[in-house]
């Protein structure tokens, strides 16, 4: 693990954190979230959420970012740590801050209540992880895929290019599968 990928996990989290916060905004949750510094405020919350965020990025790149290397893994696993953190966030850790004791609301009642959270905390966990691996791995969408390909058809099948041009006068090199 280095510094670099600790980073994109920062950069994902604060990815998540802006796209939950927007839906915690529009909840009318931000306060909340502030009260568990003693400021209630909108404009708190949402700092306290993202740096919240950005530490929970940091955590998933040295946890489950060697993981998260596909497009469809990246979704489960973002999914399941989204997950996770609704069971430690709102059910554990901030009951805990706002000094209501422990386990208070580990209970089925409460948590049926709170599951318009646990769908942000899953949109959070999936947008962190795939905005990790596009950045980390850069192969969630293919992006280097078609190169790997073209190298791995370069060894079983003899090709030839062709050279064209585009509308804008670059040269284009197209590989081309020549016939045996």
């Amino acid at each position: 693990m280095n510094r670099k990928q600790i980073t994109h996990g920062v950069i994902g989290g604060l990815a998540g954190g802006l796209v939950f916060g927007i839906l915690m905004g529009i909840m009318g949750m931000l306060p909340t979230i502030g009260k568990m510094v003693g400021l209630q405020s909108a404009t708190i919350g949402f700092v306290v959420h993202m740096i919240i965020s950005a530490i929970i990025g940091a955590e998933f790149s040295v946890v489950f970012g060697r993981f998260a290397t596909r497009i469809g893994r990246s979704i489960a696993i973002g999914f399941a740590y989204g997950g996770l953190w609704w069971l430690l966030g709102p059910l554990t850790l901030m009951p805990l801050f706002m000094g209501m004791g422990l386990g208070v609301n580990w209970n089925l009642a409460v948590a049926s209540t709170m599951l318009p959270s646990l769908m942000g905390h899953a949109i959070f966990g999936v947008v962190l992880s795939v905005v990790y691996s596009v950045i980390e791995h850069r192969v969630a969408f293919g992006a280097t895929a078609p190169a790997v390909r073209q190298a791995a058809v370069r060894e079983k099948l003899p090709i030839e290019s062709l050279e064209t041009e585009s509308l804008y006068g670059h040269s284009i090199e197209t590989p081309i599968i020549a016939k045996r």
